[in-house]
């Protein structure tokens, strides 16, 4: 595939932005574009086990999003099968020698963020500034054309082993990788890979293998009470905002560890009721993180300990459980060596760093190699300069198409070595 079909590739997933679980255009796109070279592909089950997702869209937004990806040219019938099989797919080609089972993960979900309108903004003014509520802050439609690119290239067989392409759904909210994993993706794998584009560093470089990656766990707690009367019988009520509120506070103020970084947030509030009225609902949503697997174990014991603590200190129930979730892992060096050969014969990357920081970021990229690995394989998380122009997740977020190029170019070297 050439770099101005990679380009268009990439503009064309920009703007048609969907939440994740909710890919239902670009994941057709994605499966018309294999199909039209007889590339093998798995979908549904094989490629995510839908009732493993935590979380999953409603069926109103189901709704939503089916309408605007068939408003937007997208069949129906694969919107329909997407909405009841999951929109995870894997594109497996076979070399001609023997080799290793390479894997790829590349993330095909969008963010609830509005872009940039202005003219200096690229996308806006080169006419693929996304049309629906949700933007590719992140990069992941540039990972969505380097999978489909790679797979171009890679149909003519002229590689050892085998490589296995995994489009994966809804990694916004690690929740996407988890669902694969039980379906089996990570099976016969044996050196596991995840790209991803930006990082804040310049088109030109790239880091082997990510090392400061954050373990995370995402949480829904629902507390229950009893509605009451706020004047004229507080006493009879259950407070559940109360209850929220106090477990808030309390995750905001849970302990630094010595051994590890760590983060906690609570992102949502949400409570029933009016002035007048004891809360019988509220329900919040919150995120622990640490650098350290073990340390985030602990930290979400004790973040669940002052959820149930609130709950008990005001008389409420609490339905408390995760939605999505990632790990730490490490490169493995013989990795790193592989990639450096096939960065030296990509002229274009110019700076090659075996290992580095990426910023603190989770993904749930890592669960997939750690799955590789702590079945032998080999695994690393690789970043690839895209001098994006602000932060992600940012509405002026956006990558220099060349590097996007260059990540093709490097994989590809790397799997016919």
């Amino acid at each position: 595939m050439q770099p101005d079909r990679i380009i268009a590739l990439r503009r064309q997933f920009h703007a048609h932005a969907e939440p994740g679980f909710l890919e239902y255009r670009t994941a057709s796109v994605i499966l018309a574009e294999l199909r039209s070279r007889d590339i093998p592909v798995t979908t549904g089950a094989g490629a995510i086990d839908v009732a493993r997702i935590a979380l999953p869209p409603t069926q109103a937004e189901q709704d939503e999003w089916g309408r605007r990806a068939v408003e937007a040219g997208t069949p129906a019938d694969d919107v329909a099968y997407f909405r009841q099989h999951g929109t995870a797919i894997i594109a497996e080609l076979q070399g001609n020698r023997p080799g290793p089972t390479w894997g790829l993960r590349v993330d095909i979900d969008a963010l609830p963020v509005e872009e940039e309108s202005a003219d200096d903004h690229a996308p806006a003014a080169g006419g693929y500034r996304s049309v629906t509520p949700y933007m590719h802050a992140c990069g992941h439609d540039g990972h969505a054309a380097i999978g489909l690119a790679l797979a171009d290239r890679l149909h003519d067989g002229d590689f050892p082993g085998r490589v296995r392409i995994l489009f994966q759904p809804a990694e916004e909210g690690v929740r996407g990788a988890q669902p694969m994993i039980d379906a089996g993706v990570t099976r016969g794998v044996d050196r596991m890979l995840a790209v991803h584009l930006g990082g804040n560093l310049p088109t030109g470089s790239v880091v082997g293998g990510v090392t400061d990656a954050m373990a995370t766990t995402k949480w829904t707690a629902r507390f229950e009470g009893e509605a009451s009367h706020a004047a004229a019988a507080p006493e009879l009520g259950r407070h559940a905002l109360a209850a929220a509120a106090q477990a808030t506070l309390a995750i905001l103020g849970l302990t630094r560890f010595a051994a590890a970084d760590t983060r906690v947030n609570v992102g949502t509030f949400h409570a029933d009721g009016s002035a007048n009225i004891i809360p019988a609902v509220a329900t919040i949503t919150y995120e622990t993180r640490s650098t350290s697997n073990d340390v985030l174990d602990d930290l979400n014991r004790r973040a669940e300990a002052v959820v149930q603590g609130a709950a008990q200190m005001y008389g409420v129930t609490v339905i408390s459980k995760t939605y999505g979730s990632a790990a730490v892992s490490q490169p493995d060096d013989d990795l790193l060596e592989g990639l450096a050969r096939a960065a030296d014969n990509v002229p274009a990357v110019t700076t090659f760093t075996p290992k580095g920081a990426s910023g603190g970021g989770s993904d749930d990229a890592h669960l997939l190699i750690r799955a590789v690995q702590e079945a032998g394989g080999l695994g690393t998380y690789v970043f690839v300069g895209a001098s994006n122009p602000a932060p992600h997740h940012h509405r002026r977020f956006d990558v220099d198409e060349n590097a996007i190029v260059i990540a093709v170019d490097l994989l590809e070297n790397l799997f016919r070595s």
